[in-house]
């Protein structure tokens, strides 16, 4: 059997572990606004000069378009901005937490737009998956990290986020019906817009720096922006395209969710980090979950 969307939602969820490794340092210097706005910028600009160079296609149709700019006003404009305001209320935890209902409202919302009927066994290796996850998320590290905020209008903002990422998902994979679609060109013709639409409304309201000034000098924050731009919008969400091209929307947004997991050998070999039993419980479920899709 064909394994290239579920693969690359796998791969996905590497580079957006990797990423956001990478950004983390670099949000709290210049603000997460100004590196959201700079790294979508900075891949544009990688993914147009990818596609000169390989003459890869760019004669799509108007349907193909206008779904992948709905596609990035729904998950990148809207949905990642209400993700971010809720992290600032809610704390990253619980917004984690919440944006593990991507893949159900992915489901959902394919099963009405999509016609995209999950089997038994895929259902059941989603929900071993998720519950995995939620483990991992939830395990304490620090009674710092512990002081979880339910705060309401952070609650509704997250699952807004989650929302919007999930009907931008659906509007991608109406584009790949549309006709023939490369990755590259359909996350080059997504960020642009994004940035498009994000720049110009970021400095009417004053919310942006010039670039030039805030990074020139610091040779390590533009290699750090540089590394997390390529693993992010550049193969990240390109490799999210080919996921949801190649698998059915649930199970490919389910891999791509598995982020945190991945993210806990990167803790342990790289930083160094001591792991609990209930991080490695949750990975263990979550990794039995994805076996259960791949062998559905």
């Amino acid at each position: 059997m064909n394994y290239i969307g579920e693969i690359s939602a796998l791969a996905t969820a590497f580079c957006w572990a990797v990423t956001s490794y990478a950004f983390t340092n670099v949000t709290r210097k210049v603000g997460a606004l100004q590196v959201n706005i700079d790294r979508m910028s900075l891949a544009s600009i990688i993914l147009f000069l990818i596609i000169a160079i390989f003459s890869i296609n760019l004669n799509l149709n108007f349907n193909q378009v206008s779904n992948l700019i709905i596609s990035a006003i729904l998950g990148l404009v809207l949905g990642d901005s209400f993700l971010f305001k809720s992290f600032q209320l809610i704390g990253a935890r619980l917004g984690i937490l919440i944006m593990a209902l991507v893949p159900v409202f992915s489901t959902i919302l394919a099963f009405f737009f999509l016609n995209e009927i999950i089997s038994f066994p895929g259902m059941v290796g989603m929900l071993v998956t998720i519950t995995g996850i939620v483990i991992v998320v939830l395990e304490k590290k620090r009674s710092s990290d512990n002081n979880i905020s339910l705060d309401k209008t952070g609650i509704f903002y997250g699952m807004i986020g989650a929302l919007g990422q999930a009907s931008g998902l659906i509007f991608a994979k109406f584009a790949f019906q549309a006709g023939e679609l490369n990755g590259f060109t359909a996350s080059f013709i997504r960020l642009f817009s994004a940035s498009v639409i994000i720049l110009p409304l970021a400095v009417i309201f004053r919310r942006y720096k010039n670039p030039y000034r805030l990074y020139s000098g610091n040779g390590n924050t533009i290699k750090i922006m540089l590394i997390g731009t390529v693993f992010g919008p550049v193969a990240g969400i390109t490799l999210s395209l080919v996921a949801i091209e190649y698998a059915k929307l649930g199970i490919a947004s389910t891999l791509m969710a598995t982020m945190p997991i991945i993210m806990l050998p990167i803790s342990k070999f790289y930083f160094k980090e001591e792991l609990g039993w209930k991080a490695l419980l949750g990975a263990f479920i979550a990794v039995a979950g994805t076996a259960i899709i791949f062998l559905r």
